[in-house]
């Protein structure tokens, strides 16, 4: 329980300290301090930095479901090697893999789907292109109004590995002090460049079970999306165009947890169809980018 309270508590604000930490959950400090040590030397969760794609130039965003005919590992890993996928992920129930593919335009995205059903174990792709991001720990929504410089990309590349790098760390690294660095970490932070938040193994070899929804809906869509969205069972929430009108990702510690969630779901008057499936194994989940 102390653990689930963590890694949601560095969901939201992946450099609390210590002590924030401890006051936020009512817990000893040093509680604190010894579990979440233990949690990041295991890489049980891993606390980084992510650019939001519209800073990247990522417009275009699409969950990709794909049947295999055959062992979807070698598939999986050939998605993984790919710099515009950010997650793969084997799952069970209708389709085998799923991927979120993140690129600039349309007729990329078009080439990377056709490059992955040239694939001689890919029997059928679905795809649902996102329309709305409404929640996702590792989305900003950057606004366009803030320029970066060399010592700013540093620090960002320095994150996406460890996100809680200490400011004396940062300091040495880029050659400022670490007021300079602070003042320019919260810079990129309010600017909604970066969001530094933790992800979490997940999957066989886990802690954590994930469920995948597709929802189709009728009525009032938005109230839907803003239940979603406002609870702390849900990680990712995204309208979308294609088979559904939305889809999101539900997190539980138990196969009972994350039925309880779906069947919650599923009793919403403007939810008139769903459709699930279990995370299996996550082969990739970085969502580092270079900055060019």
């Amino acid at each position: 329980m102390i653990d689930s309270q963590l890694v949601r508590a560095l969901q939201q604000e992946g450099r609390a300290s210590y002590q924030d930490l401890a006051r936020d959950l009512g817990l000893p400090r040093a509680t604190v301090s010894s579990r979440l040590r233990e949690l990041l030397d295991s890489q049980t969760v891993r606390v980084v930095a992510a650019v939001d794609p519209a800073f990247l130039g990522q417009h275009v965003i699409a969950h990709v479901s794909v049947v295999a005919s055959g062992p979807v590992r070698h598939i999986a890993e050939l998605l993984a090697e790919w710099p515009e996928a950010v997650l793969v992920s084997a799952v069970g129930g209708t389709h085998d893999l799923v991927a979120e593919i993140r690129v600039s335009t349309h007729d990329e995205l078009h080439g990377v789907l056709t490059q992955l059903r040239e694939h001689p174990n890919v029997a059928y792709i679905d795809t649902l292109v996102y329309t709305r991001l409404v929640k996702g720990f590792f989305i900003s929504q950057y606004a366009g109004e803030v320029t970066i410089d060399g010592v700013d990309t540093q620090l960002i590349e320095i994150l996406q590995k460890d996100g809680r790098t200490s400011y004396r760390d940062l300091a040495a690294a880029v050659g400022l002090t670490p007021t300079a660095v602070r003042s320019r970490v919260q810079r990129l932070l309010d600017a909604r460049i970066i969001r530094i938040s933790a992800v979490e193994s997940r999957g066989a070899g886990g802690r954590q079970l994930s469920m995948g929804v597709g929802l189709n809906l009728s009525g009032d869509n938005d109230a839907v999306l803003e239940l979603l969205r406002s609870s702390t069972h849900v990680e990712f929430v995204a309208q979308t165009v294609g088979r559904f009108d939305a889809i999101a990702t539900l997190a539980a510690q138990s196969p009972r947890d994350l039925l309880a969630q779906l069947e919650e779901i599923r009793s919403l008057p403007a939810v008139s169809r769903t459709d699930s499936w279990l995370h299996l194994e996550v082969v990739k989940e970085d969502y580092a980018r270079r900055i060019s």
